[in-house]
C-alpha cells in the first residue's frame, strides 16, 4: 500500500481526472462506477474533523519537517528511498494480486522484487522497470474486497491516513497483518519500527511532493470535497484495472446499500 499519512489524502485529488460528487441513492449491483456514484458521507461530522486534523498535521509537521529534509538530502537519494520503501510492500502487492487472480500482476511483482533486490541494491533502485519495462501493480486488499463485490460502505477519513471507506480500512488492517515480522517478533519491536517506517516513507514522499497542498489551495473552492471525489473516482479506476486484468469475471455479490 503506497504512502502513508497525509500525501494520501492529496494524492486522491491529484491523481483523478475530475470532481465527482457522491450522491444518495443506492444502486442494483456492487460495480465500481456505481459505488463511485452512490456513495454517501453520512460520518461527515467525523470526517470533516479528522481532515482538519490532517491539514494541521501537515501543516505544523509533515510539512516543515519535509521542507527541511528535502534541503539537506538530494533529491535522487530521496527517490531511491522511496523505492526502498516499495519493495518492501512486496508482500500485500503479491499476494492481493493473487487472491484476485490477476496472475499475470502476480509474476510481474515477484521478479520485480528479485530484481530490485539485488541488482538494485536491495530496492535502493528500480532497474526492473528502467531495464526490464517491469512496472510496479500497486494493489491492496481492499480492491480485493471489491473484486468479489463487498460493499464499500461509507466514506471514511482516518486520522494519520487521510481518505477511505469502510471496506478500504478494513483493507488496510489485513494489508498490515500481512508483514511477517508482526509473526517473528514481539509486538514492542514491531509496533515502533512499523511506525517509524511510516513516518520516514510520508516525510520523504512529501518532500518530493512539497507542492500538494498549495495546488490544492489554488485550484479547489472546497477542499474536503475535492478530495473526497479525488479519491471516489481514483479507487473506482483502481478497482476496473483489477476487474479487467482478472482471470474470472467479477463476482456478483450483495447490492451496494448505502450507510
Amino acid at each position: 500500500m503506497k504512502r502513508s499519512l497525509i500525501a494520501v489524502l492529496l494524492a486522491g485529488w491529484l491523481m483523478a481526472p475530475g470532481p465527482l460528487r457522491a450522491a444518495t441513492q443506492p444502486v442494483a449491483e456492487a460495480n465500481p462506477e456505481e459505488e463511485a456514484a452512490t456513495l454517501t458521507d453520512p460520518l461527515s461530522p467525523f470526517n470533516t474533523k479528522m481532515f482538519w486534523f490532517n491539514q494541521k498535521l501537515d501543516d505544523y509537521f509533515l510539512h516543515p519537517v519535509a521542507s527541511a529534509y528535502a534541503k539537506v538530502v538530494p533529491r535522487r537519494a530521496r527517490v531511491s528511498v522511496g523505492s526502498f520503501f516499495d519493495n518492501l510492500g512486496i508482500i500485500p502487492r503479491f499476494a492481493n494480486n493473487l487472491f484476485q487472480l490477476r496472475l499475470k500482476q502476480a509474476g510481474t511483482e515477484v521478479t520485480r522484487f528479485g530484481i530490485n533486490s539485488t541488482i538494485g541494491l536491495a530496492g535502493l533502485f528500480d532497474p526492473a522497470d528502467k531495464w526490464f519495462g517491469l512496472k510496479e501493480n500497486p494493489d491492496d486488499f481492499g480492491l480485493t474486497l471489491g473484486r468479489y463485490s463487498v460493499p464499500s460502505g461509507a466514506y471514511l477519513v482516518l486520522p494519520f491516513f487521510g481518505p477511505s471507506t469502510v471496506r478500504d480500512a478494513v483493507g488496510r488492517v489485513a494489508d498490515a497483518a500481512m508483514n511477517p515480522m508482526s509473526y517473528l517478533l514481539p509486538w514492542y519491536i514491531t509496533t515502533p519500527v512499523a511506525g517509524g517506517e511510516a513516518i520516514v516513507d510520508a516525510v520523504n514522499y512529501r518532500s518530493l511532493n512539497l507542492q500538494l497542498f498549495e495546488e490544492v489551495d489554488r485550484y479547489a473552492i472546497d477542499i474536503y470535497g475535492a478530495v473526497q471525489d479525488g479519491y471516489i473516482e481514483r479507487r473506482a479506476a483502481a478497482q476496473r484495472a483489477v476487474d479487467r486484468d482478472s482471470v474470472l469475471p467479477r463476482s456478483q455479490g450483495p447490492a451496494y446499500i448505502s450507510q
